[in-house]
């Protein structure tokens, strides 16, 4: 049983005839999946109160809240999770990581796919520093920061991103972020993604790189639950 983080996610479906169709097509290979999400109606995706990720599998159930405070959620609940392309989405990504932990049994396993911002319209800001995203969760930093505002209004690339509009449409998206979560608050590479998930206690198992812009990591969470000093 498993928890998907802002689903549905294409490179976890099988699609034939698409660049992505082959790269982790795990959706139906797994016995059931619920789905987190912030709202109902995001701007990927609408969500019913049944999760349908597969038309061969049951659906599973939707949890609407921030997924990092899953306080609906027991302890030790899911076998592992999945997030694609949603960390980066994060104010407090070390506090989403330690809820994800906390509802994961031990030895449970996290598939985790971020955007390499050398190939997104992040490719002109500076790779976020781990130690930057562990001083956020330090000082429980809220999803309604905007601390990077600035940074991203100057360095986005609008020409890679069609759907943000003009700057203006992009400027008012962004400045309110906390009812669409579209800004990208954090960047990664393969260096600082598995130095991430180190330091929360995540063993890294592999790091790939996928086309056209995908970092792939799959790990696993403790076998014990500890407090861990950053």
């Amino acid at each position: 049983m498993g928890l998907e983080i802002g689903g549905p996610s294409g490179v976890f479906r099988e699609r034939p005839g698409r660049l992505n169709r082959r790269i982790l097509p795990i959706y139906d290979r797994v016995a059931s999946l619920d789905n987190c999400d912030f709202s109902q109606d995001t701007v990927w995706a609408a969500h019913r109160d049944s999760y349908v990720f597969s038309d061969s599998k049951a659906p599973g159930g939707s949890i609407f809240c921030d997924a990092s405070n899953l306080s609906t959620i027991a302890d030790c609940t899911y076998d592992f999770v999945l997030s694609s392309h949603n960390l980066e989405h994060f104010a407090n990504p070390v506090k989403a990581l330690q809820e994800w932990k906390r509802v994961t049994k031990p030895n449970g396993g996290l598939i985790l796919v971020l955007p390499d911002y050398r190939r997104t319209f992040d490719h002109r800001r500076t790779v976020t520093k781990v130690e930057h995203m562990l001083e956020d969760y330090a000082s429980n930093r809220g999803e309604d920061d905007l601390t990077h505002l600035a940074e991203v209004l100057e360095l986005h690339d609008l020409s890679m991103d069609p759907q943000a509009g003009s700057l203006k449409q992009f400027r008012e998206r962004s400045q309110n972020n906390f009812s669409n979560r579209c800004l990208h608050h954090h960047v990664f590479d393969e260096n600082n993604s598995r130095e991430l998930l180190t330091r929360v206690g995540v063993e890294v198992l592999s790091v790939e790189l996928a086309a056209p812009l995908h970092i792939f990591l799959v790990g696993r969470f403790p076998a014990e639950r500890l407090t861990r000093e950053y």
